[in-house]
C-alpha cells in the first residue's frame, strides 16, 4: 500500500489503497454485525448490543456496574445506556441494585435469566464466529489477525474522549 499516494482526482480517491482497505474493513464489520446480530435475535431473542452488555456485566461480576461504566464501555450516552438497560430489565435479563459504595447510586447486574442467556448466546455466537469470521481466513493467520484487531480496537478506544 502506498501510504503517501497523492490524490488529485475523484478516481484516485476512490481507488486509493488505504481508503479501499479501510472501506473493506468497514464493509466486513457491517456485514458480520448483521449476520451475527441477526442470529442472536432469531436464536436468543436479544440484540447484538444487548449481548455486548450481557458480556460486559458477566465480565464485571457482582455487584455489577454503574450506568456510566456501561455507557463508556459501549460508547453510548448515559441516556442511551439507560434506555437499553430498561429494555433488558423488562426482559428479565438484568436488575438494578443498591451500590454498596454510594447510597444514591445504582448498579446493574445480571439476573439468573441474564446469566443463562449470556451462556447460551455465547455458545451459539462462537459457532457463528468460527463459521463467518475465522473459517474464511487461512488457519496460520488467524491468531495474528485477532491480535491486530485487538491493537486497532485499543488504539481507537484510547483516542476517544472519556464520558464525564
Amino acid at each position: 500500500m502506498d501510504e503517501n499516494a497523492e490524490i488529485s482526482t475523484p478516481k484516485e480517491a476512490a481507488n486509493n489503497a488505504l481508503i479501499l482497505a479501510f472501506g473493506r474493513l468497514q464493509g466486513a464489520a457491517n456485514r458480520l454485525e448483521y449476520i451475527l446480530g441477526r442470529a442472536l435475535e432469531v436464536e436468543c431473542g436479544i440484540s447484538h448490543l444487548m449481548f455486548e452488555v450481557l458480556l460486559i456485566l458477566g465480565r464485571a461480576g457482582d455487584p455489577g456496574l454503574s450506568m456510566r461504566a456501561i455507557a463508556q464501555e459501549q460508547v453510548l450516552t448515559t441516556g442511551g445506556a439507560t434506555r437499553l438497560v430498561d429494555r433488558m430489565e423488562a426482559a428479565g435479563l438484568v436488575e438494578r441494585a443498591e451500590d454498596p459504595g454510594d447510597r444514591r447510586g445504582r448498579l446493574v447486574r445480571l439476573t439468573a435469566l441474564g446469566s443463562q442467556t449470556t451462556v447460551a448466546a455465547s455458545r451459539m455466537h462462537m459457532e457463528n464466529i468460527r463459521r463467518y469470521f475465522l473459517a474464511p481466513l487461512p488457519a496460520e493467520e488467524r491468531d495474528r489477525f485477532a491480535e491486530n484487531l485487538r491493537v486497532l480496537s485499543h488504539s481507537a478506544r484510547d483516542v476517544l474522549p472519556r464520558l464525564p
